[in-house]
């Protein structure tokens, strides 16, 4: 599968490539730091992720100012998009499943947790037929 990791935090990210890396997986993973950066990646000539994993609180643009910026794309709309985050916020994850997200997922302190969350998430995907499509 190909990845989009939107997250500004260098820890987060470390914390998702290492997990990668030990789920052997064969996903290409693609990091912006914010949603400007993701907004300008998606369109770019590249391919389209088959996900996006999406963390919430950035600086420039919040996850959810980009999700709704993405939902409103008439082809970018259909790109499944997970939300990776601290907030436990009801109104944070109100509003993302409003405007049309595939998963809220709440970042937990243990790496133990957080790695089986990971897991959980790429074994769904994987199976899942949209993302074969």
């Amino acid at each position: 599968m190909n990845i989009l990791f939107v997250e500004d935090d260098n820890i987060e990210t470390m914390k998702l490539q290492r997990t990668v890396s030990k789920l052997q997986t064969k996903h290409n993973i693609t990091e912006a730091k914010n949603g400007e950066e993701a907004l300008d990646f998606l369109k770019s000539d590249s391919d389209l992720p088959d996900i996006i994993l999406l963390d919430l609180n950035m600086p420039r643009m919040s996850g959810i100012e980009f999700l709704k910026i993405l939902k409103a794309d008439e082809v970018m709309k259909y790109l499944p998009t997970i939300i990776l985050t601290t907030s436990e916020n009801r109104a944070d994850l109100l509003e993302c499943y409003k405007v049309g997200i595939a998963g809220y997922i709440l970042k937990p302190l243990k790496y133990e947790d957080y790695e089986m969350k990971i897991r959980a998430v790429f074994e769904y995907w994987e199976a899942n037929e949209l993302v074969k499509a």
